[in-house]
């Protein structure tokens, strides 16, 4: 029988161990902590929450519900330790950080197929399999040693995420779909531009400059910010044009409405297998998501903007997922090894969870000699890990679960609720835990 090493005892490392001692096998779990600690870290318990202690939305047949709803209909240890740590949150689920922490440990210590090493791992071992799920604080060591499999090219340690508006919140009758001088580089027109006047401009910079950063998890001295990816806060610290001269250049563009070059542009990619969706081209920063919904909305054309996820920039290991990974979250080269968590590059803690519960799911399959059985592309689950393996590797950005990850409706269906988003989600809900039960019903 195959030897299991699990990297890291965070969401993903404790929910993959648990999938793998569920179906029947042993495996040495390896935690660092505590002797050796993290900037982030306080304690030595496994699962640690170490920013916000909510798992976002149990609104029925929202995104985040969806992927928790799989999770509990999977049997997840992490999700079942959340609802017994549950404290009240409004509509998000919402835990006692140390009675959850403390749930998994006991629940990892006291397996008998778990064995918990507490030391710093510094190798993936070439015997057995393993999942390295060592998160965003992945030690030096073991960093080094994940390039040196992945290609050090392809192995990152900052995030600089833009943010994501829905494509139907845009309004087309002021943005304007070109690409510079009228081409790109694969012919095609993928941007719309947001045109701004010189007031607007104005407005907009002043904005940026008062609005309220988000509080430094791990001191800002430790996470130098790389001039190729500055917040937009800290460009318009340096100069009242030079956002104009940077993310928010005009060269090249035409206003189809007023025959000019507009003051300054704002441009939105479209994203690849995100449908519908459009990123801030340029718009990491480190604005509380409110003051960037705030702020953004004052671009012409995104007044009404939704946002699908926000702007981030900070450190975080995370590799290069669709260049390495298949659906099953295995190394296309070593297909022994498995990435699990944010150093997948999913963000959030239950899509850690969701990638923890995969790649021990698919690592006990191996380990068995069984075909290894993708989850359906329908559910949230088999969207998460098409995207982390199927994205475009040369714009390669974390993502949370978010609707726009999960296949279009067909298109009787989207003509037919075409007025009713709420009707749209509640379908996609359906039929995602449709082929959820179909899936359980043939692999049980």
């Amino acid at each position: 029988m195959a030897r299991f090493q699990i990297l890291g005892g965070g969401l993903a490392g404790c929910e993959a161990a648990w999938q793998i001692a569920r179906a029947g096998l042993e495996c040495t779990l390896v935690e660092m902590r505590p002797l050796r600690s993290t900037a982030a870290h306080k304690t030595d318990r496994l699962a640690e929450l170490v920013c916000s202690n909510s798992l976002k939305s149990e609104s029925e047949n929202s995104a985040p519900w969806l992927l928790k709803e799989e999770l509990r209909r999977l049997d997840s240890l992490l999700l079942t330790a959340a609802q017994k740590a549950r404290v009240p949150g409004g509509h998000a689920l919402t835990v006692d950080r140390d009675v959850f922490a403390q749930e998994i440990t006991a629940c990892i210590e006291q397996n008998p197929r778990i064995e918990l090493r507490r030391e710093e791992a510094t190798a993936i071992s070439d015997d057995g399999i393993s999942v390295v799920a060592t998160g965003p604080l992945t030690s030096g060591a073991l960093a080094d040693e994940i390039g040196r499999i992945t290609g050090a090219e392809r192995l990152f340690f900052y995030d600089s995420i833009s943010p994501i508006v829905d494509a139907e919140s845009i309004d087309l009758a002021i943005a304007f779909r070109a690409s510079r001088y009228g081409k790109s580089l694969d012919g095609s027109d993928d941007y719309l531009n947001c045109p701004l006047d010189r007031e607007q401009y104005e407005r907009f910079v002043d904005a940026i400059l008062a609005a309220e950063a988000v509080p430094a998890h791990i001191p800002e001295d430790r996470t130098p910010f790389f001039e190729a990816c500055l917040p937009i806060e800290e460009i318009a610290r340096r100069g009242r044009d030079t956002l104009r001269f940077g993310p928010m250049k005009p060269v090249g563009l035409t206003d189809p409405r007023t025959g000019r070059r507009p003051y300054a542009v704002v441009q939105l990619r479209q994203e690849n297998l995100r449908a519908a969706s459009y990123n801030l081209v340029g718009f990491q920063n480190h604005m509380r998501f409110g003051e960037q919904a705030r702020v953004f909305r004052l671009i012409p054309g995104l007044e009404n903007a939704e946002f699908l996820r926000y702007g981030q920039i900070h450190r975080n290991t995370y590799i290069n997922a669709p260049a390495l990974l298949a659906p099953t979250l295995q190394l296309r080269a070593r297909p022994q090894v498995f990435f699990a968590g944010q150093i997948s590059g999913v963000e959030g803690y239950v899509e850690s969870i969701a990638t923890g519960l995969v790649a021990g799911r698919h690592a006990a399959e191996l380990a068995l000699g069984e075909p290894l059985r993708p989850f359906p592309r329908e559910t949230a689950i088999g969207s998460l890990c098409a995207y982390v393996s199927g994205a475009d590797p040369r714009n390669y950005q974390p993502a949370n679960i978010t609707f726009d990850l999960l296949p279009a409706l067909d298109e009787t269906t989207r003509t037919r609720l075409r007025h009713d988003k709420r009707a749209r989600h509640a379908e996609v809900c359906r039929r995602a835990l449709q082929k959820l039960d179909e899936y359980r019903s043939v692999y049980a």
